[in-house]
């Protein structure tokens, strides 16, 4: 079966990425990867059909889904690299530690954001930064 989300987040520190960990993210990255691409499939399928419009709320209302589905499609496509990035980051060894950094990027925040590449703190300050630039 594989450990639950529970027992990894129980996980004492020196487990970290321990195989079993390792291969619970690989399954979720996968399910993920899966999940992409058929919310990508089914987009294009509901543009590719544009239903009966009779009148012209029918047709705004339509153009603004359409509009709303590319966008979806748009961030979802952007997502797929950074699935395949993890998932070579798990084959290397090197998933699940910051790539600025080198610390753990911890179990949480993987588990919320399972394509992450910075710790949490390196994260921060480069927004500050960015935010910074921008002014």
């Amino acid at each position: 079966m594989g450990i639950t989300k529970e027992e990894l987040l129980q996980a004492p520190a020196d487990d970290y990425m321990n195989e079993a960990q390792l291969d619970f993210f690989r399954r979720l990255l996968e399910e993920l990867r899966i999940e992409t691409m058929n919310s990508i499939e089914d987009a294009k399928q509901r543009l590719a059909s544009p239903p009966e419009m009779n009148d012209e709320a029918d047709r705004a209302s339509y153009e603004e889904e359409s509009r709303l589905a590319l966008r979806i499609v748009d961030r979802e496509r952007r997502l797929l690299p950074k699935i395949d990035a993890a998932l070579k980051r798990i084959s290397s060894g090197d998933y699940g530690y910051c790539l600025e950094s080198g610390e753990p990027i911890g179990i949480a925040r993987l588990l919320l954001r399972p394509t992450a590449e910075l710790c949490a703190e390196v994260k921060t300050l480069n927004e500050r930064k960015e935010l910074n630039y921008r002014h």
